[in-house]
Parts: structure tokens; C-alpha cells; sequence
């Protein structure tokens, strides 16, 4: 028998390393796998909430941890703010008028335990909390205050939708209505009760400006008669005024104060040469007609 040679104890030991190549190709994929499956790496914006064997243990994160593999599982929650955008939805408002009406709403998970645990999908839940309420405020509120007092009705949405989801690790910042859509009736009505508001102001307008031009009136009349030449210089300032615009005809109302003298003196010097005595001659009774004598008269008595 010949002995072992040293290429030949070589030679056996690359086969038998060459026949533990698969294993040791299984067992680098196995042992890999599960390192992969141990290492976790969270973002600074995530948590990483771990269950073990079922049991809630706890949410870490952010950065590189490890956990059990096969007996622990890990959910990624996002921290970051979710804009959330609310659909159209189709309300009657408390004075019976149909609108459609879209919102939006911002929310962030500060509690992601509560968020895994205590319901199933945050998101969708939190858009349906959203729909519900605003509906239900809408029909709540009229349409001037929902036109006109938005920041309000935002207000309490975001109140009400905060308190619904608080249960969940949700926290609503801000809800916001974006869109209301009327019936085109309802917007010509607005439109003929814009306009009418309008009227009636300008209106108002108008008779407050003669109110007070008739103040400033009576004023000035009460100095002007306190002073009549004031008067007869406004008369010459607007002859002055009048004088200077390029028109062929002016009519300008002559005051009758001015001739009121001349007036007056022709009228006392002409009165009396006007106005003459009218003398009726005097006469006697007309005598009774001798017809007329009874019998009992002079001519009688012959």
C-alpha cells in the first residue's frame, strides 16, 4: 500500500471544500437574511412601533436598531403633517338651501402606538370623521354665515374633527373650506340682492348729502339776513363768475332789494299825481210823482 502523498491530501481537501460550498452559500443567504431582518433603520420623520410575539412593545426610532427576527414586527408611522383633501360634499343648510362644499384638512400622528393599535387605517378613518362633520356642521349653519363666516365654521371642524380623533394619536391642526358651489337661482337671487343693497345705499347716500347741503343752506341764509349787503356782494361775485365763461346768452337773476328804492321813489312821486279825488255832486230826494197822492192830500181837501 502506498502512502499518502501530499498533492493527494490537498486535492482531498478542495473536494471536501468544494462540497461544502452549497451549505456554506445557504447558510451566508440564511445569515444574511436574517442580519437584514434584525437591522432596522428609521427615519428622522418616522417611528418604528414593534410588536413581539403579538405584545405591543413599544415605538423607537429614529436611527439603527435591531430586533428579533420572526418574533418581533415592526410598522413604520409617518410624523409629518398629511394634507388631507375632503371631497365635495352635498349639504342643506339650515335656511333649506343645497350646496356643495370642499375642504381640506392637516393632521399629524403625535401618539403612533395609539395610531397602530387603536385603529385600523388612520388615514381613512380621519377622512371620514372629516366628511361626517362637515356635513353636519353645514347643516347647522345658514348660508351668510357659511359665506360669510368662514373663518368661524372652520373653526369648529377643526374642534370637532380634533376631538374624534384624538382617541387615535391624531392631532388636526387645520381645517379649511375651500370651495362653496351654488345653485346658479341662488346666485341671481344674491346678484338682485346685491344690487338692491346697493340702490338702497347710494339712496341713503343721497338723501344724507341734501341733509346736509340743506343745513349748510339755512346757515348761510341765517347770516345772509343778518347781513342783507352779504347778499348783494354774492350777487356781484356771481356776476364776476358769470362774466368770465365764453357763452353768448346769461340770464342772471336781478334781486329786487337792489331796485327796491328806485322802485319806491317813482312809486311816491307819481302816486299823487295818480291818484285824484273823485267829488260826487250832491242831490235832493226825487219828488214823489203827483199820481201817486193819496186821497186824503191837499188836492183832496179843494
Amino acid at each position: 500500500m502506498e502512502p499518502a502523498t501530499p498533492n493527494s491530501k490537498e486535492s482531498k481537501r478542495v473536494e471536501d471544500l468544494i462540497s461544502l460550498l452549497p451549505v456554506l452559500a445557504v447558510a451566508g443567504v440564511v445569515i444574511f437574511s436574517l442580519a437584514g431582518a434584525a437591522v432596522k433603520v428609521v427615519q428622522e420623520y418616522e417611528r418604528g412601533v414593534i410588536f413581539r410575539l403579538g405584545r405591543l412593545v413599544g415605538a423607537k426610532g429614529p436611527g439603527l436598531f435591531f430586533i428579533i427576527p420572526f418574533i418581533d414586527r415592526m410598522v413604520k408611522i409617518d410624523l409629518r403633517t398629511v394634507t388631507l383633501d375632503i371631497p365635495s360634499q352635498e349639504a342643506i343648510t339650515r335656511d333649506n338651501v343645497t350646496v356643495r362644499v370642499n375642504a381640506v384638512c392637516y393632521f399629524r400622528v403625535v401618539d403612533p402606538e395609539a395610531a397602530v393599535v387603536r385603529v385600523e387605517n388612520y388615514l381613512l378613518a380621519t377622512l371620514q370623521i372629516a366628511q361626517t362633520t362637515m356635513r353636519s356642521v353645514l347643516g347647522q349653519s345658514e348660508l351668510d354665515e357659511l359665506l360669510s363666516k368662514r373663518e368661524e365654521i372652520n373653526a369648529r371642524l377643526q374642534q370637532i374633527i380634533d376631538e374624534q380623533t384624538e382617541p387615535w394619536g391624531i392631532k388636526v391642526s387645520v381645517v379649511e373650506v375651500k370651495d362653496v358651489e351654488l345653485p346658479q337661482e341662488m346666485k341671481r337671487a344674491m346678484a338682485r340682492q346685491a344690487e338692491a343693497e346697493r340702490d338702497k345705499r347710494a339712496k341713503v347716500i343721497h338723501a344724507e348729502g341734501e341733509f346736509l347741503a340743506a343745513q349748510q343752506l339755512s346757515e348761510a341764509a341765517n347770516i345772509i339776513s343778518s347781513a342783507p349787503s352779504a347778499l348783494q356782494l354774492r350777487y356781484l361775485q356771481t356776476l364776476a363768475d358769470i362774466s368770465s365763461e365764453q357763452t353768448r346768452t346769461i340770464i342772471f337773476p336781478l334781486p329786487m332789494d337792489l331796485i327796491s328804492a328806485f322802485v319806491g321813489g317813482r312809486a311816491g312821486d307819481s302816486g299823487a299825481a295818480a291818484v285824484k279825488p273823485v267829488i260826487t255832486p250832491k242831490t235832493s230826494p226825487p219828488a214823489d210823482p203827483p199820481d201817486q197822492a193819496g186821497p186824503s192830500g191837499p188836492a183832496a181837501a179843494d
